[in-house]
């Protein structure tokens, strides 16, 4: 038997006018999703416990089969492992963005314009990042350069985590930044370094550059996702199978490293609408014809979409996750004699919000051969009401590959 785990990244939204009343997981044109309901098991999972914030570390922490209550110990730690950064137990990991902050003075005037600054290409993002590190690093503040504007800040033995209060950039796009500034005990720190950042970024050549071509400028670090080493145990250890993720995004390379899973490293991954879907297949059907047992495929695009607002990208997305993905491991997994498939997400990014809440996800398990049970049913929010519930979300993986 071989398991398959195929995840679209905030999916689930609420329904909109302009969609005559759909949500964009109804409106969109998803055959093979359909086909999946038709035939498989369908419900909903309650991925993000109430007493923990709606991030996708928390609620794919808990589709891979881990009590988040018991093994979350921030984001940031989950992206340096899958950056490959060793982390000391007692050192204090961030997220650090490179964001589009406007140009009003003061700092806490300033409106998060573009929580990506435009989707800021990896290899300009390094040349900032490195620009920030020599200015603003030193030994125990120790700059990494990720992918986009994804980035890490290591504090070498560093405070406890409680002790800083901070936002998402992807929370208040659009807004003033200061009701959102860092607080906590620690807080000002960060905000000083945050505000250094402005200074030494602002003017650099690249953003200059970037102006220029009609691009948004990275004109500024944010921090936020503070976290500590976290201790997992394996998935081969809880399972008794041996598996691999697929990701453009740290987080969830981290999350699998973490989980002694294989990375499966597909060149052109990005995280965007703007991936290579067919490498991601091709590393997930390798990987099971090499011998192992289960494979976790995750797509950015559709979260990606929620948190800009843009309602066709986010369809676009959704469909080519239906064409591209599902559609092209269906017609790969015909080669294997048994396999069973779990499509879902992890959270709902509604457009309307453009940030990730806490409703239970829809789920399908299909496998192979299933016939169809209900010929009228779709893959969506409405049609998973009344289905199978997991409620916590984590157990939703022990069904998966146990019954």
């Amino acid at each position: 038997m071989k398991y398959i785990v195929i995840l679209g990244d905030g999916m689930p939204d609420y329904p909109l006018e302009e969609l005559g009343g759909k949500t964009p997981l109804e409106y969109a044109h998803t055959p093979r999703l359909d086909m999946l309901a038709k035939c498989g098991e369908m419900g909903l999972a309650k991925t993000v416990p109430d007493e923990l914030s709606p991030g996708s570390d928390v609620a794919n922490l808990s589709v891979l089969g881990y009590d988040p209550s018991r093994y979350y110990t921030g984001r940031s730690p989950l992206e340096a492992a899958g950056m490959g950064v060793e982390l000391g137990a007692e050192d204090l990991t961030f997220r650090c963005n490179l964001v589009t902050l406007s140009e009003h003075e003061p700092y806490a005037g300033k409106t998060m314009l573009d929580y990506s600054a435009d989707e800021i290409g990896s290899e300009e993002a390094a040349v900032l990042i490195d620009e920030a590190a020599r200015q603003l690093g030193n030994e125990t503040l120790k700059f990494y350069p990720g992918i986009s504007y994804r980035h890490l800040l290591v504090w070498e033995n560093g405070p406890l985590p409680e002790l800083f209060r901070l936002t998402p950039p992807h929370d208040i796009s659009g807004r003033e930044i200061a009701p959102f500034l860092p607080g906590g005990e620690k807080g000002r720190f960060i905000l000083s370094l945050m505000e250094k950042s402005s200074t030494i970024l602002a003017g650099h050549p690249i953003n200059n550059q970037r102006r220029a071509r009609g691009l948004k400028p990275a004109n500024s670090l944010w921090l936020w996702g503070q976290g500590k080493k976290p201790l997992m145990d394996s998935f081969r250890d809880k399972y008794g199978l041996e598996g691999a993720v697929i990701s453009a995004v740290d987080l969830i390379k981290g999350l699998g490293r973490c989980a002694s899973l294989q990375v499966m490293e597909v060149p052109g991954a990005t995280g965007t609408v703007q991936t290579n879907y067919a490498g991601k297949v091709s590393a997930a059907l390798e990987s099971l014809q090499e011998g192992l047992d289960f494979v976790f495929i995750h797509i950015e695009a559709p979260d990606e979409a929620g948190h800009r607002g843009e309602p066709e990208t986010k369809i676009k997305a959704i469909e080519e996750i239906d064409a591209k993905i599902v559609g092209e491991m269906l017609r790969g997994l015909d080669d294997f004699l048994d396999y069973k498939l779990l499509a879902l997400s992890d959270h709902p990014t509604p457009l309307s919000l453009r940030t990730h809440t806490r409703e239970a996800v829809p789920f399908c398990i299909y496998r192979k051969g299933e016939p169809v049970r209900h010929s009228k049913r779709v893959f969506s929010e409405k049609a998973a009401v009344g289905g199978l519930s997991f409620n916590p979300a984590w157990k939703l993986m022990d069904y998966f590959l146990t019954k």
